[in-house]
């Protein structure tokens, strides 16, 4: 695929809790050239597994707990550039190389001055760093195959201003996007196009323009003005794509009305978080976001809520069952296990325990523990350990010499033991207990011979006692002691 053109484009820019996937596909839909996911930062990206979604039929980075940070599909696929927060070259490094192969391209965020951002040294923090921003965009330039852009804000002076960008070039970005406005500016203060013309004019890579929302650009026709008054290769919009997307359509804006409810769709066929379609429903209605339609928007706390809300409850159950539909044939195709991979000595699969997948007091361990009884193997072995920048968990079994570990973190030691159990019954192709799976046998047994065991134990003590009574002080002793030992054993065996 040839790398991604900055030049003669009208560019969807990052908002943070604006840019999701819906949002995206939504301004590409109505005429956007290449649109940035919102800033994500280096930290939390790092943490993330790439998994593939069949069911959605995109691609999702995913945090240790569980929260997709960022996830994108094909109809996107060579339009989308993904902005991270970053004050770390390697860090940034290792984030561009993670979502490398998902996008079109990889972009700093230098121009954020709020604190989240500014308070870690990133965003419009940067600026005041000019040699921490070459290592950043050289490091990126130099570590990833995808071209490499940064987005900052004007500074105090124009020659200042100028100074950086020329710095900024000599990285070898494919292009950079000047919000013309200081840090401490705002959107009511006027942006000034003097300085991204100056900018322009001093550099050979295509320029951005971005700012001009509240200023100039109110219809599709101003967009173009926009870029001429700056003299900028493209441009780049903010609110004014926040409020109605439809301002990229070329035959004129859409009414907002019928914008939200194809976002809306995107929302629901994507399963967006409800919070994050919500917050961007919001956006949109503007003022009327206290009418008596806002407030019964602002109460919405679920999709399907916020369907009803808009009168789209056939679509929202239709799409729903869909999905459904979706991830149960791939259940279904999915009863071949899938095949293990050998990392380094240990068998490994994407694996994630899920408790609600199972009966009530019935886990893969049990099944696991049970088997190896059953083969006169040593019981397994759980070696696990704790990753020190979220708390996660990673858990190795080891059973008849051999090690088997999911390559996904969990949230608890318990549920990590339980994800490299699976691992290892899968690899074995035996059964692990999920609810619908044919019986085995194993546990249910296990736990009748529990019972009996327990009963005749009952029946023992209750014995011992009446016959401890009837004995001297000095047998007494001798049996209670050797009571102590039978109980030790006993619980290393059922353990």
């Amino acid at each position: 695929m040839a790398s991604l053109c900055f030049a003669q484009k009208a560019v969807l820019a990052p908002m943070v809790r604006v840019g999701s996937l819906p949002m995206r596909l939504l301004a590409l839909d109505y005429g956007a050239d290449i649109v940035y996911c919102e800033e994500l930062i280096d930290i939390k990206m790092a943490q993330c597994e790439r998994v593939v979604n069949d069911v959605l039929e995109t691609v999702d980075f995913v945090a240790p707990d569980e929260r997709v940070m960022f996830r994108t599909c094909s109809k996107e696929e060579g339009r989308v550039v993904f902005q991270m927060g970053t004050a770390d070259p390697e860090r940034a490094l290792a984030v561009a190389k993670l979502v490398e192969s998902d996008v079109a391209a990889v972009d700093v965020n230098m121009g954020c001055p709020k604190e989240y951002s500014t308070k870690g040294g990133m965003g419009s923090a940067l600026l005041s760093d000019p040699e921490k921003i070459e290592a950043i965009l050289s490091t990126l330039v130099n570590g990833i195959s995808k071209p490499v852009t940064c987005k900052i804000r004007i500074l105090s002076t124009l020659e200042d201003t100028v100074n950086l960008v020329k710095r900024i070039e000599k990285t070898g970005v494919a292009a950079i996007a000047v919000h013309g406005r200081m840090k401490e500016e705002r959107p009511r203060h006027p942006v000034h196009c003097d300085y991204i013309q100056a900018v322009a004019e001093s550099v050979s890579i295509p320029v951005i323009a971005n700012g001009g929302s509240s200023d100039m650009v109110k219809t599709f026709e101003d967009i173009e003005r926009f870029r001429e008054a700056t003299g900028a290769s493209s441009v780049m919009l903010a609110r004014a794509a926040m409020w109605n997307p439809s301002i990229f359509r070329q035959q004129g804006a859409l009414s907002v009305e019928e914008v939200m409810e194809e976002y809306i769709r995107y929302a629901v066929r994507y399963d967006n978080n409800p919070f994050n379609t919500k917050y961007c429903l919001c956006q949109m209605l503007r003022d009327r976001v206290e009418s008596p339609f806002g407030k019964r928007l602002h109460a919405a706390q679920t999709s399907e809520e916020i369907c009803e809300v808009f009168g789209m409850t056939d679509f929202y159950n239709k799409t729903r069952a869909e999905l459904e539909a979706r991830k149960a044939a791939l259940q279904t195709n999915g009863d071949q296990p899938q095949l293990p991979r050998l990392e380094e000595g240990v068998l490994t699969m994407p694996v994630r325990f899920e408790r609600r997948d199972y009966p009530p007091q019935i886990t893969p361990k049990m099944y696991l523990l049970e088997w190896s009884r059953k083969e006169k193997l040593d019981q397994p072995v759980y070696e696990t350990e704790q990753r020190t920048q979220d708390r996660a968990f990673q858990s190795t079994v080891i059973l008849d010499n051999k090690k088997y570990r999911s390559t996904l973190w969990e949230k608890s030691k318990k549920f990590a033991e339980q994800a490299a159990a699976i691992v290892c019954l899968r690899s074995l192709g035996l059964p692990e207990g999920r609810i619908g799976e044919e019986h085995s046998g194993l546990v249910n047994k296990r736990k009748r011979d529990d019972k009996k065991c327990a009963a005749l134990d009952a029946n023992e003590s209750a014995a011992r006692k009446r016959h401890i009574s009837e004995v001297p002080q000095e047998e007494e002793e001798e049996m209670i002691c050797r009571t102590k030992v039978v109980n030790g054993v006993c619980g290393q065996t059922t353990r």
